[in-house]
């Protein structure tokens, strides 16, 4: 109980967090906040409309069309803000599944999060939300992309990391060009991992992948994004809702020796990834693999714009539609960084949210 002075009668003022002290009409909603590698994840534990659909796409379609205002209350500010990133826990779809999850940012729903993945693993089971057992503990779980299966790395009782086999990742597209507005043509590739990413070299427009061309970098990857989408069609082999381009990749030269390269993720409406992204990574992986840089079961450590980092691993091959494909799996780490009781007060202006770039 937290007690305080009061200056005029220095009689003591107590609050007792137990207390539901919460304004009349209050709508209350409860998270569990993480990061992954340094991007951060709210886990929706409770309070938020649970959507009825019998697949996870479906989930997503009527989040979208029906309880939105909730996705902008929570990943805008004032509670979050124009790079917040959120995961809603549902019931499973699948029958081998222990739970679905719909990813949330700040334009709207995203198909697959690797970073997602590894954080709400780590979530539901520090929280004892599911058991966890030594050495490693299998979670199996529905995304909008397909099933996905994490492990996590059991050390005295605490999650020491996740790696997760992701959906069968491909090279959509090598060697590509476009012409963009204030750049010019550019060179680019697109990979899939679960989402669509554009790869571009990051030297070939005078770019670093590093915190000092941060403004720089989300302009310039909103305007490739824009360009590609204007002039190729993405389509994908069996959901077409999974279609589109999410983000630019920009690749640069790893800083440490041990790393291969380094990645910075401009994604949704100029969002930057502060970890390496694990659906970035895996099309990566897929692209690497497709171009005979990168063999079966070989292993890569990829950086990010704050010097975390993602393993990644080609598997397996396989056929994903008319794609020679593959099976990767991106091993990171993630922490729980505080619970929250959210408030949407009926009487606040800004209870839906606001968003300053």
């Amino acid at each position: 109980m937290l007690r305080l002075n009061h200056p005029s009668n220095s009689t003591k003022l107590d609050f007792d967090f137990s207390q539901n002290w919460f304004p009349k009409g209050s709508h209350i909603i409860k998270c569990i906040d993480s990061h992954t590698e340094g991007e951060p994840l709210r886990v929706i534990l409770a309070g938020y409309p649970q959507p009825s659909g019998h697949t996870i796409l479906a989930r997503r379609q009527e989040l979208e069309t029906k309880y939105d205002a909730f996705r902008t209350a929570l990943m805008w500010e004032p509670r979050g803000h124009a790079d917040m990133y959120g995961c809603l826990i549902t019931e499973p779809v699948s029958e081998d599944a222990h739970f679905g999850v719909l990813f949330l940012h700040n334009e709207g729903y995203s198909t697959m999060c690797g970073h997602g993945i590894i954080a709400v693993t780590t979530v539901v089971l520090e929280t004892g939300m599911l058991p966890k057992s030594s050495p490693e503990t299998q979670i199996v779980i529905d995304t909008p992309a397909g099933l996905v299966t994490a492990w996590a790395r059991i050390e005295n009782d605490s999650v020491r990391s996740v790696r997760f086999k992701n959906v069968p990742s491909y090279a959509h597209a090598i060697d590509q060009s476009v012409n963009v507005p204030d750049i010019g043509r550019i060179q680019y590739d697109i990979g899939y991992g679960g989402a669509y990413y554009a790869y571009v070299d990051a030297g070939e427009i005078d770019l670093t992948t590093g915190p000092d061309h941060y403004s720089a970098l989300i302009r310039m990857g909103k305007l490739i994004k824009k360009s590609i989408t204007a002039s190729s069609n993405i389509i994908h082999p069996y959901e077409p809702d999974l279609g589109f381009l999410y983000g630019t990749i920009f690749v640069g030269p790893a800083e440490s020796d041990d790393a291969h390269s380094r990645h910075v993720c401009v994604f949704a409406d100029g969002e930057v990834d502060r970890s390496p992204t694990g659906t970035g990574v895996s099309g990566r992986l897929a692209l690497l693999h497709a171009k005979g840089f990168l063999k079966l079961r070989e292993s890569i450590r990829i950086e990010s714009i704050i010097n975390s980092s993602f393993t990644g691993t080609v598997t397996q091959e396989c056929s994903f539609g008319p794609y020679n494909a593959i099976i990767p799996e991106v091993e990171g780490q993630a922490f729980i960084t505080g619970q929250h009781t959210f408030i949407l007060n009926p009487q606040d202006p800004f209870r839906d949210g606001f968003l300053l770039r």
